[in-house]
């Protein structure tokens, strides 16, 4: 079957991709909960942290779909590189966003030079600068979220292509996928409560949740050529 991608503005569908996780966790929380302790220990290796998320990813659609499905699977390797090169442009970025706050940094020590009292200077371009690089940190992970999904179930590996899918795909959606993943992290808290030993209870809801999100949204881009064929001759 020939597949192909036709990037659009995605549905968003809030509260279904809620309500899909805490159903996926009450229907098998033991295979949900395995995965996920299985996520945790790959994910202690280092730069292995997104790969294994991915992979925690293929293993819960296995388990919607009621396939076969293993913990074990996801200390699978094939999608090293991609993932990698996403975490080291994310570590450049992150990088580059600090930089200037060095030079503030400096020129708030050279206002300050030879006078007993501390320069304004500092905080007057750090503040400023502090909130355009939270807006610059917030809208690159908002645009850029599906990009995770476009690797692990699409086997992009250009990370380029990748972005500039999940861009489109984002589309619109930017205010929909900040209030989804504040609820879904404030939800995933809560375990905090069962003196922090709950959060492993409640953590793996994060993760099914995304993965509705995920899912349906490489559902809503698919474009299966021999499908739209037989539609075409049927009518």
């Amino acid at each position: 079957m020939n597949v192909n991608l036709t990037p659009k503005p995605i549905n968003f569908k809030f509260g279904e991709y809620i309500n899909k996780g805490f159903e996926l966790l009450k229907k098998d929380f033991g295979g949900v909960f395995v995965g996920f302790l299985v996520t945790f220990l790959m994910s202690i290796i280092p730069f292995c942290g997104l790969l294994a998320v991915g992979n925690y990813y293929k293993y819960l659609r296995k388990l919607t779909k009621n396939q076969p499905a293993s913990p074990g699977e996801i200390f699978d390797f094939k999608d090293f590189m991609p993932y990698f090169i996403f975490q080291l442009i994310i570590i450049g970025g992150v990088i580059v966003l600090y930089i200037p706050m060095i030079f503030i940094a400096v020129i708030g020590g050279a206002a300050s030079y030879g006078s007993d009292e501390p320069s304004v200077m500092g905080p007057i371009l750090m503040f400023p600068y502090m909130i355009v690089m939270f807006a610059a940190i917030l809208y690159f992970a908002l645009k850029g979220f599906y990009i995770p999904a476009l690797i692990t179930f699409k086997g992009i590996t250009d990370i380029k292509t990748a972005w500039n899918i999940s861009k489109v795909m984002s589309t619109g959606n930017l205010l929909n996928i900040f209030l989804f993943s504040l609820v879904i992290g404030i939800l995933s808290q809560i375990g905090v409560i069962a003196c922090g030993i709950g959060l492993f209870l409640t953590l793996p809801f994060l993760y099914t949740s995304n993965y509705f999100a995920f899912e349906d949204a490489i559902q809503q881009i698919e474009y299966d050529e021999i499908t739209e064929i037989g539609i075409t001759e049927k009518y």
